[in-house]
């Protein structure tokens, strides 16, 4: 373990330039699927570790400790299959979409969607909830209006990421608050600096390109998808109640997992209410390999065709690598090392936020994963932050917006890659449209450099951290 401590910041930097360059030639240069210029930048990092003579026992543990850190997402994840599956054969996502049909405007649509999924991930704390259930309903609607999948995906992704990203019940936010040991609720407080401007701006926009950007025969359109969703699956009332149960489960305090689960139990107990012929074969098979539609429309079969676990394993997957190559990267602190002196060269309040935001997006580009981009950067700046007089509400705020948000504009990140397979929108696309993502670090970065909105320490405190 000696050897850690021989690497240098311009060999770390140079590791790091490695893997960005092989992940964004394979990713956005020949437009591959993340997972194997991931694989390739491990086995790199893994060969550089052991010219440096790094021993494979270190090398397993930087991969065991890595992946210890995401079991509960990728077993998540896992649910989300299968309730993405059972929501479309129970009528749930059809009758939703029928329902939005009827009560929202279709020249006010993109917007519409930004606050629903706002609302929803608010109140759930999910955003990959938020997106692979009430979000798939909203992308099947603004299709049918051809309206730009890419900007109804944008509106999606960042409304559930607002959610996500004010909820109490949210992993991310609780994750950001616990590594800058800030409280929760004074945490979310804090985070409105940055995030409602972001709101707001973003709203204003999805208003202006989404009004008049419906088809002229959108109408038409509507009118037929509503015909097809109603004569071949049960659009009734009842659908509403899994969405209340989601509502109570939040309420109530309940995990993901466990409101993924019961979701998943009252679902296909609507489906064997709906048709008590139904075969459990043929219903494991449908949980297990995704939903088949067959209405014989090409859009909707599209579209609802969908779910199932094997859905989820390119995701999982990517998870499993990424966590991977955090674990390395941690284990032999390339990025610790990389950041050191860049921290030690920051004088001004607004210059040490700006380089937390950047520290957190780097992260995210390095290595793909939402929680690394949190825990990295958090360590390394809550005590330059402290030490220029900054409270740890200001270092919490800078880890959702530069850290939290990101990873869904990453090609190759986790949260990127789930939204991109879930709505069928590849990230390249609705990256210029999830304006959420990309104004946060902006607003974040204006108020380090204005003071407004910055937590400062007493000055007490300041004297206390400087003897």
């Amino acid at each position: 373990m000696e050897k850690r401590s021989n690497v240098k910041f311009g060999e770390a930097i140079a590791v790091l330039l490695m893997m960005l360059v092989v992940m964004g030639v394979g990713v956005i240069g020949f437009r591959i699927s993340p997972q194997i210029p991931v694989l390739v930048v491990i086995a790199l990092v893994i060969l550089w570790a052991r010219i440096r003579h790094f021993s494979w026992d270190d090398i397993h543990k930087g991969i065991t400790e890595g992946v210890s850190t995401g079991i509960v997402p990728i077993f998540i994840f896992i649910l989300i299959g299968v309730l993405i599956s059972v929501w479309i054969a129970a009528g749930i996502i059809p009758s939703l979409m029928v329902a939005g049909f009827h009560m929202l405007s279709v020249q006010w649509f993109v917007p519409s969607v930004f606050l629903v999924c706002a609302l929803i991930g608010t109140s759930i704390g999910s955003a990959f909830t938020t997106i692979s259930t009430v979000g798939i309903a909203l992308f099947g609607m603004g299709t049918t209006m051809s309206l730009n999948p890419a900007l109804v995906a944008g509106a999606i992704i960042s409304g559930a990421i607002f959610g996500d990203k004010t909820s109490p019940l949210s992993d991310s936010t609780n994750l950001a608050a616990a590594i800058a040991d800030a409280d929760l609720f004074k945490h979310i407080k804090n985070l409105m600096w940055s995030t409602i401007p972001s709101f707001l701006v973003s709203l204003i926009l999805y208003a202006v390109l989404g009004h008049g950007a419906a088809s002229s025969d959108a109408l038409t359109k509507v009118t037929s998808t509503v015909n097809v969703l109603s004569g071949h699956y049960d659009i009734t009332w009842w659908a509403a109640l899994p969405i209340l149960l989601m509502f109570v489960c939040a309420f109530m305090k309940i995990p993901a997992i466990g409101t993924l689960l019961i979701n998943i139990a009252v679902a296909v107990g609507m489906i064997f209410i709906e048709d008590p012929a139904t075969k459990i074969p043929a219903l494991v098979k449908m949980m297990e390999t995704g939903f088949v539609s067959h209405t014989g429309n090409q859009a909707v079969d599209a579209l609802l065709t969908r779910g199932g676990i094997s859905s989820m394993m390119g995701t999982v997957s990517l998870i499993f690598m990424t966590l991977s190559l955090g674990g390395l990267l941690m284990k032999f602190d390339l990025i610790q090392i990389a950041m050191k002196p860049l921290v030690a060269r920051l004088h001004r309040n607004g210059d040490l936020v700006t380089a937390g935001i950047f520290a957190g997006i780097g992260v995210n580009l390095f290595v793909g994963e939402q929680y690394l981009s949190t825990i990295l950067p958090g360590k390394a700046f809550k005590k330059p932050f402290n030490d220029h007089g900054l409270d740890n509400l200001a270092l919490s705020r800078v880890l959702e917006d530069g850290g939290t948000v990101i990873n869904y504009l990453v090609p190759w990140g986790v949260a990127s890659s789930f939204a991109a397979g879930t709505l069928g929108v590849s990230t390249l696309a609705f990256l210029p449209f999830c304006f959420f993502s990309l104004l946060s670090p902006v607003f974040s970065i204006l108020s380090g450099y204005t003071g407004i909105g910055l937590k400062k320490l007493p000055q007490t405190s300041v004297a206390d951290q400087s003897n």
